[in-house]
């Protein structure tokens, strides 16, 4: 399927995520508490996807961020349980301490919706959007394969960086599906698995990994921030041409890098957080009106490469086209 199809494809599921309502001409008595757990261009984009469904159906929309504290988390819900919103459309903290919160809104009428993060309760939420984890990990591993092949003889050192103490599970499926497809038909070195998910903690952590690990030739980041640390560290340790990095998420600022003539980052696979935001709203919407709503709900994700510099400028052009 060629990029311009895809992007085509996501620009419908973004419209019939909000097109089933026609625009309101009078705000309607809706209210919805949106909730992220971190304040990057990730979050930041589906921000944008769930202010264009509240826009378009003429409902209020609280913007909360609970900064990856559980007691943060906890604070906005029951401030959000007080106001007595409609619904919350959450990323969770956790998969087992977010229930106990989630579950007094639930009791009290208010729908849940999920995305990007899920809890064990299956009970809680009403719908839960996400990309297919472990596909995030795998499509940047068979773009990983092809350049190891291709650029370093088919053998590789590499290290990841992962969020395994923030959300286990799903760090596991992008971790391990990029190894997985990254190690067909090459043999992968394994020097170092560690956790950094913030773009600072990311470039302390890959420095050091880069300083202990002298024959170190690729880094996998399994999100944005480690992605942005990671390319980083190989920038501040003057290690361009030599280490090689491969992400997750195509926000605009891993697109840049991509189009950067440094050779740092190689591949990401983007989610789609603006079509993510726009559905999780659209979802809660629905479900307060008892229209009918998807219990589950994975939005596609796309590979983008270097070396096919067009498709990742076409995406370029469609990020800067959804503000």
């Amino acid at each position: 399927m060629t990029l311009k199809k895809t992007l085509s494809g996501l620009a419908l599921a973004a419209t019939m995520a909000v097109g089933v309502t026609a625009p309101a001409t009078a705000q309607e008595d809706i209210t919805i508490a949106a909730v992220v757990f971190q304040q990057d261009q990730f979050f930041r984009t589906i921000q944008l996807g769930m202010n264009a469904a509240a826009d378009a159906a003429g409902i209020e929309l609280l913007e909360g961020n609970s900064k990856s504290e559980p007691q943060q988390e906890i604070s906005l819900i029951d401030t959000y349980i007080a106001r007595g919103v409609d619904a919350i459309v959450i990323s969770p903290v956790s998969s087992v301490a977010s229930i106990p919160a989630l579950k007094r809104a639930r009791d009290r009428g208010i729908h849940i919706v999920t995305y990007n993060s899920n809890v064990d309760d299956a009970s809680i939420p009403v719908s839960y959007l996400n990309s297919a984890q472990r596909d995030l990990g795998n499509s940047t591993g068979m773009l990983a394969a092809d350049f190891i092949a291709n650029e370093l003889g088919g053998k590789a050192n590499v290290a990841t960086l992962g969020f395994k103490a923030l959300l286990p599970e799903i760090s596991a499926d992008r971790v391990d599906g990029f190894i997985e497809k990254a190690e067909v038909g090459n043999t992968l070195n394994i020097v170092s698995q560690q956790d950094a998910w913030l773009a600072e903690k990311a470039i302390q952590v890959a420095g050091d990994i880069i300083t202990a690990n002298p024959e170190l030739n690729v880094i996998y980041a399994a999100n944005e921030g480690g992605t942005v640390g990671a390319v980083q560290a190989v920038r501040n340790a003057g290690k361009a041409g030599e280490i090689f990095v491969f992400g997750v998420d195509g926000t605009e600022q891993l697109v840049g890098f991509l189009l950067d003539g440094d050779n740092v980052l190689q591949a990401v696979t983007a989610q789609q957080p603006y079509v993510m935001g726009q559905m999780a709203v659209e979802a809660a919407i629905s479900a307060i009106r008892k229209e009918a709503v998807e219990a589950a709900v994975i939005v596609p994700v796309l590979g983008l490469s270097r070396t096919d510099r067009p498709a990742v400028e076409e995406f370029q052009e469609y990020l800067r086209s959804l503000k």
